[in-house]
């Protein structure tokens, strides 16, 4: 993901009576039932039972406050992100969700922070039928770790290795919204300290970014390869490349920007759209000879698909403007390593 710098301090929390085990039952309980689950919150280990035939997928997000959110983001869309960030995971990988686990660090215990936090997690996993199968709850400073289980049929996940050179490059959706949400918000923020609790409208894609699963499903047995945008285009088409040993060659003019950078100046707009990260949507190969199949499949799932380039046999990611000159970002995505 593409943090910012934040302020790194958690929210003012009032101490509460509430035990560990009083808050799991007041804010996370009885969300623990769907198909797969043979036992869900209340023992040392959820047990779930994968239909015959599939696999396990697992993945594991964490979001740091000061380094993911902002201190003060509405809690709700705290939540949300949290899951959608890990089901994201589970999209790239054609799996289907069997349930989430939370590990929930809280400097104190704040009700009223909890309840809009479990409503706006919830409020995802009802309607994407995510079980919360359990988790942890411990002291220290603000940060939530949800870990996800899907399962796939043995054999037709989508993985980062399997592009092959002539392949077409395409991504979901558009790009740049969330950096450029972002960007919005902090800006909000530097000319209006009085107010940081109201977020600016811009910043949705930020704070409520949607998870490809229906997409991530209905790539299965079309193609072998997919990544979902966390860190940017750029960072992960070269991790898709990296691990197919190939390389892509990217048209600027075809990538889809968000609307929001409509006023931006054009190279800023595109950096952000190559650059930006947050965006989770899915990028994958596509057979060249199948071009046409494309259309059909975003009316079905009612989502806009952009072949955008396409993979190469020499190694490296290009980026040429209309001209056919090569295009050279200053950023190519987010690394928690290399941040400062």
């Amino acid at each position: 993901m593409s943090p910012a710098p934040f302020p790194a301090h958690p929210p003012d929390v009032a101490r509460a009576p509430l035990s560990e085990f009083e808050l799991i039952a007041r804010f996370f309980a009885d969300r623990d039932r769907g198909p797969g689950i043979a036992l869900g919150v209340g023992d040392d280990c959820a047990l779930i039972s994968p239909r015959p035939g599939q696999q396990v997928a697992v993945s594991v997000d964490t979001m740091v406050c000061g380094t993911h959110f902002f201190s003060d983001q509405p809690p709700a869309a705290v939540g949300h992100k949290a899951l959608a960030a890990a089901l994201s995971d589970l999209a790239a990988m054609g799996a289907e969700p069997l349930g989430a686990l939370l590990a929930l660090t809280l400097p104190k215990v704040d009700e009223s922070w909890l309840q809009a936090f479990a409503d706006g997690m919830g409020a995802l996993a009802d309607r994407l039928k995510v079980p919360l199968i359990g988790g942890d709850t411990t002291r220290g400073p603000l940060a939530i770790s949800v870990t996800v289980l899907g399962q796939v049929p043995s054999g037709a996940a989508l993985r980062r290795a399997g592009a092959e050179p002539g392949a077409l490059v395409v991504v979901s959706g558009s790009l740049g919204g969330a950096f450029a949400g972002l960007q919005a918000e902090q800006e909000r923020r530097e000319a209006d300290r009085e107010s940081q609790g109201q977020a600016d409208p811009a910043c949705s894609r930020f704070f409520w970014p949607e998870p490809r699963l229906a997409l991530g499903k209905a790539l299965r047995g079309r193609t072998r390869t997919a990544i979902d945008l966390s860190d940017g285009l750029l960072a992960d088409l070269g991790h898709i490349c990296e691990a197919s040993g190939c390389g892509a060659r990217l048209q600027a003019e075809t990538i889809p920007r968000d609307p929001l950078l409509a006023d931006w100046p054009q190279g800023a707009a595109l950096a952000a759209a190559l650059s930006g990260g947050d965006d989770y949507e899915l990028l994958f190969s596509w057979p060249a000879r199948q071009r046409d199949e494309l259309r059909p499949l975003a009316a079905a799932l009612q989502l806009p698909l952009a072949v955008i380039g396409e993979f190469t046999a020499s190694a490296g990611v290009q980026v040429l403007d209309a001209s056919g000159n090569p295009v050279l970002p200053t950023e190519r995505g987010f690394d928690h390593f290399r941040a400062d």
